[in-house]
């Protein structure tokens, strides 16, 4: 199956490259299948899987473009989509009363994750989630969309289960992240990032209402930490300036670097979104 997400005429590489087609969004159901079945172990085969050895590394992060945005409540179910081993919510740990991750790994598969009691659901490579309406009153989805093949219906996804006055926290890479069509060191088959004007409209287009839209992952920064022992967005301060220099690069917004220069530009926005309560 998987020569059906091989080759793509020119025009379409060349549009996906510009930044003005997203690869992915619009295949088939067969596209979609091998797509899948190509990413579910993705993450788990590049380390995520030992989880001995395994170090999340984006807890600074998450508070300075996410979690200081939420309301200080307790939040009665939440849902996690690819999250793995759930560390995103060890935060709130204290303050979630159920957490259902969606995850198409078994490897990561736990009936707690951080005192929270949990449930892991295998995805539907459609897209669809299997929950009602109005499920969940927090939704985190940090570095997974890119993963997908249909982007723009499983946001409509995460907008449909979430119940009003809730809260979705999204983050992704807005870089191609290189040529999906040739082997790439310490990424997924066809993981590529989303065009930041394009994924901008996707989000509006579902009914989510912006609390909070912040660029960020700033490359020179995030090699100058490595080189020195950091991890970057473990680290209050680093994260604190990758925020300062995301800003100043924040007219830099070449999709596919071609050129050094173009390599000078955030790389990842952060959304927290809500649906609006009727009530």
């Amino acid at each position: 199956m998987s020569n059906l997400i091989d080759y793509f005429p020119d025009e379409y590489i060349n549009a996906c490259m510009e930044g003005t087609r997203l690869y992915g969004d619009g295949f088939s159901p067969e596209q979609i299948a091998a797509w899948h079945e190509r990413e579910k172990e993705g993450y788990a085969e590049l380390g995520a899987g030992d989880r001995e050895n395994y170090h999340y590394g984006y807890e600074a992060l998450n508070r300075r473009h996410g979690l200081r945005y939420l309301p200080i409540k307790r939040f009665s179910h939440a849902l996690g989509l690819g999250s793995a081993y759930g560390d995103e919510f060890a935060p709130l740990s204290g303050r979630i009363d159920r957490l259902t991750i969606v995850e198409p790994s078994k490897k990561f598969t736990n009936t707690e994750v951080h005192g929270i009691a949990t449930t892991y659901v295998q995805p539907d490579t459609r897209g669809r989630l299997p929950f009602e309406d109005n499920s969940f009153d927090l939704i985190s989805c940090l570095g997974v969309l890119h993963h997908i093949p249909n982007v723009s219906d499983v946001l409509g996804e995460l907008y449909r289960v979430c119940a009003p006055g809730g809260y979705a926290l999204i983050r992704e890479p807005i870089v191609s992240m290189g040529d999906w069509r040739k082997p790439r060191k310490g990424l997924t088959k066809n993981e590529r990032g989303i065009p930041l004007e394009m994924f901008k409209n996707m989000v509006s287009d579902t009914g989510f209402e912006h609390v909070n839209m912040r660029l960020c992952v700033f490359p020179p920064l995030v090699r100058m930490a490595k080189v020195v022992g950091i991890s970057p967005f473990n680290n209050d301060y680093f994260t604190w300036v990758d925020d300062v220099y995301a800003r100043l690069f924040s007219f830099n917004k070449k999709y596919h670097a071609t050129h050094w220069i173009h390599k000078f530009r955030p790389t990842s926005v952060f959304f927290v979104l809500t649906k609006r309560d009727d009530d």
